[in-house]
């Protein structure tokens, strides 16, 4: 089975009127309200779309946030029954200040592809494609990947690059890739971007390690089943989360994911850029109308798409309205 190819058009507008919905607060200091923007947009375009939605991957649960929350129905509720993995804005620090690789994702599955992940940690290993399958291990040293890497890569140790996030966390992988004379480029935020940077014909790493996001992790795994490159993740849950996992359907909460666990089947995936970043470019504002650019992806269509369009502007009352400033605004 597969997603209808007439989707992909659909979800990549989702993403699309996201990315607007969160772009006129870049650089506002107000990272809630670009959230807000880009929610409620993703929201209501969603809900426009004839198919049987459910969000498997969200903003939490129900009781913790309110804004595409795990187990949200979306669509009209008729039609194909998919799963949704959203971020509505990934990078909110980074459109508040201004700063590159903000957008909105989402991935989609056929209904029971897709991991429920809690909204938790996960340690994380990313590679690309042209490798043995399941290369990696999260149980071995960070030394002993990086040697069975190099090796499988043809490459000098002193010449792998590896990116992870900068946490205090992360001190002693930082320690050991240093001992190695790895190249280490840090982020500080945004490890979807970061672990996709392994991926393309000169990817700019070669490894992105370290502990991040569940649910980046999952759309992160998404992506990569369309490109060839492969994730293993393994959920940090603390003993306080245990049930809250299970509900949602994560048996063993030590197993460790490869990219086929979080990932099956047919797969759309969807990234539109808010500011500019290395996935794609941010909105582009003009008077009356806006500019987007999507990567896109389409695993059983084998489209791997980087998409500009344009798109004319609401008037100032119907964006308001949209993102819910107006809502309890009698006129």
């Amino acid at each position: 089975m597969s997603i209808d190819k007439d989707f992909l058009d659909k979800f990549i507008n989702v993403t699309e009127c996201a990315a607007y919905g969160a772009s006129p607060f870049i650089g506002k200091n107000d990272k809630n309200a670009a959230d807000q923007g880009a929610v409620n947009k993703m929201r209501s375009t969603l809900n426009s779309i004839k198919f049987n939605g459910k969000i498997v991957i969200g903003e939490g649960e129900m009781d913790e946030a309110p804004m595409l929350y795990i187990g949200e129905k979306v669509g009209t509720g008729v039609g194909p029954e998919l799963d949704i993995a959203v971020d509505p804005l990934e990078g909110t620090k980074f459109t508040a200040k201004g700063l590159p690789n903000a957008f909105s994702v989402l991935a989609v599955s056929e209904k029971g592809n897709l991991l429920s992940a809690p909204d938790t940690y996960m340690d994380k290993i990313v590679v690309g494609s042209d490798l043995p399958k399941n290369l990696l291990d999260l149980d071995n040293t960070v030394e002993t990947n990086i040697e069975i890497l190099a090796k499988a890569k043809n490459k000098k140790i002193s010449d792998i690059k590896a990116c992870i996030l900068k946490r205090p966390r992360h001190d002693k992988i930082i320690s050991s890739l240093e001992k190695m004379d790895v190249k280490i480029n840090y982020i500080t935020d945004g490890d979807i971007a970061g672990a996709l940077s392994v991926i393309g014909e000169t990817p700019k790493n070669d490894i992105y390690l370290g502990s991040g996001g569940a649910p980046e992790g999952v759309i992160t795994a998404a992506a990569l089943s369309c490109l060839g490159g492969q994730i293993q993740g393994r959920l940090l849950i603390e003993s306080e989360d245990v049930a809250r996992a299970k509900k949602l359907g994560v048996k063993d909460v030590n197993k460790k994911y490869n990219t086929e666990d979080m990932a099956k089947g047919d797969i759309i995936f969807c990234a539109t850029g808010v500011t500019d970043g290395d996935l794609v470019k941010g909105v582009i504002n003009q008077e009356d109308h806006y500019e987007t650019n999507t990567f896109a992806l389409h695993k059983s269509q084998n489209k791997n798409l980087k998409i500009s369009n344009t798109h004319k502007k609401w008037n100032r009352y119907q964006f308001l309205e949209n993102i819910g400033f107006l809502k309890n605004l009698t006129i």
